[in-house]
């Protein structure tokens, strides 16, 4: 039996015959002629019934309805080159993690991306909750700052669940994995030595002993302590030197002697020799920022009280500090020993068990 043949419905048509493509053409209100590229036929038609009872109840045609649609790499673009600068005291992690993104969804248009399609993403991509929230967020901003400027009209990471971040374990260093450390850069990079010494001493970001944060104004020898004005969160600090970091800082002053009080105290990454360190030490999953670890998860052994901690570390809620509570247990030991069990012995005689 032969196939009927489809009604043909004026305004709907297929521009290359056997493409599966179809369009929709109507007159606005004004009597402008639109035409828009929808896909399926019978899509073509629902989109072509619904402009023309919009016709009939006298709403305007968005102006922009055949523009170009944006792309989500110019969302992320205005945050990298503009909002980042203006907002974040450290935008070299955000714009890394757009960069990222840009990478996979750079040239799809941002309306047209979908929840599943980041949440995908993200599970491919990252190794764990925090990393995952972090670029989940910075998507986010995109969206949110499109929004605010007339250039996105939803945003589809609110619809992305956040992972859960309690079990990630903090890494610190062990006696014996500083000693190997310290063994590499005593062969191979001996001028290094200052630069561990004061990560370790302090607990500074890697943002605040690097570049334009940490300058020699900032170090006050007389005094023996650091004033951090410029920190992540905006919070200054002052972080007393001891002996050890006291004595980096007259080594580092050594190695630069015509430095200029507004000059950086390092201006370089350690990422050139410390990569090398790590692996040559068989430490390949210790990470410069795990230095700021062991200084709060000494201090924390140390029974040192978690309000110090918090101040010394710059940490913006005591929250953040007591993740490091766990390594002081000589409290939850007294509590447990306090507990006294009775121990029966011979005729009735009942010891307390220590």
């Amino acid at each position: 039996m032969a196939r009927r043949e489809a009604i043909r419905i004026r305004g709907v048509w297929e521009r290359e015959p056997g493409s599966g493509v179809w369009w929709a053409r109507y007159r606005d209100t004004d009597g402008k002629l639109h035409r828009e590229k929808v896909g399926r036929r019978s899509d073509a038609e629902a989109l072509l019934g619904k402009r023309r009872n919009e016709r009939r109840t006298g709403k305007k045609m968005p102006e922009n309805i055949r523009a170009a649609p944006i792309k989500f790499a110019e969302l992320a673009d205005y945050i990298t080159d503009e909002y980042s600068k203006a907002h974040h005291s450290d935008s070299r992690n955000v714009k890394q993690r757009l960069e990222k993104l840009k990478a996979h969804f750079g040239d799809c248009a941002a309306e047209s991306i979908k929840p599943a399609e980041i949440d995908h993403w993200l599970s491919k991509n990252t190794k764990t909750g925090s990393t995952a929230n972090r670029y989940r967020a910075a998507m986010s901003l995109a969206y949110r700052e499109g929004i605010r400027n007339g250039r996105a009209t939803s945003n589809p990471v609110r619809l992305v669940k956040q992972r859960k971040e309690g079990g990630n374990v903090i890494r610190f260093l062990r006696d014996h994995e500083e000693a190997a450390l310290r063994a590499v850069i005593a062969q191979k990079y001996p001028d290094k030595m200052c630069e561990l010494d004061i990560s370790l001493g302090t607990g500074m970001r890697l943002s605040e002993q690097y570049g334009s944060r940490l300058r020699w104004q900032n170090v006050d020898f007389r005094r023996r302590e650091l004033d951090l004005s410029r920190t992540k969160n905006y919070t200054a600090r002052i972080i007393p030197m001891n002996a050890s970091v006291f004595a980096a800082f007259e080594a580092r002053r050594a190695q630069v002697p015509l430095a200029e009080s507004k000059d950086p105290v390092f201006d370089i990454l350690p990422r050139s020799w410390w990569d090398d360190v790590r692996e040559h030490a068989g430490l390949a999953d210790y990470r410069w920022h795990d230095n700021r670890h062991t200084f709060c998860s000494r201090l924390a052994m140390r029974k040192v009280n978690l309000v110090a901690i918090k101040e010394l570390a710059g940490h913006k809620t005591l929250a953040i500090t007591a993740r490091y509570a766990h390594l002081d247990d000589g409290a939850k030991r007294e509590a447990v020993d306090s507990l006294l069990f009775p121990v029966v012995k011979g005729a009735g005689q009942i010891l307390l068990q220590k």
